[in-house]
């Protein structure tokens, strides 16, 4: 985890993005998948590039079930962006960077 992203949990979800008044990048990842291993720099450069028009954080998937659940997500990496409590975009695999700002951009 970079210094501008942080760290989701099932604890902490409902405060940190449903909660949020600012957009939230989730980045779903496991610790034994190679392309969140991937992908886990672009989502920091996002965190950075794009610091003040949205939160970035990072769930690992194996340790909050009930989110992963919650939010039927299928396959790893998945990023979701949340937007005023709801799921506004999902990205499931691993993108090129391009191909995924193209997706938030709008959004923020």
């Amino acid at each position: 985890m970079s210094d501008k992203t942080f760290e989701i949990t099932e604890a902490n979800f409902q405060k940190e993005v449903l909660e949020s008044t600012e957009p939230v990048l989730i980045d779903f990842w496991a610790d034994w998948c190679t392309p969140c291993k991937m992908l886990s720099p672009l989502v920091d450069q996002i965190a950075e590039e794009y610091q003040g028009k949205v939160r970035v954080g990072k769930l690992d998937a194996d340790a909050n079930p009930d989110v992963v659940m919650r939010y039927n997500v299928m396959g790893l990496p998945t990023l979701m962006l949340f937007k005023g409590g709801e799921a506004v975009e999902r990205i499931t695999g691993y993108q090129p960077k391009d191909k995924i700002t193209s997706k938030l951009v709008p959004h923020f």
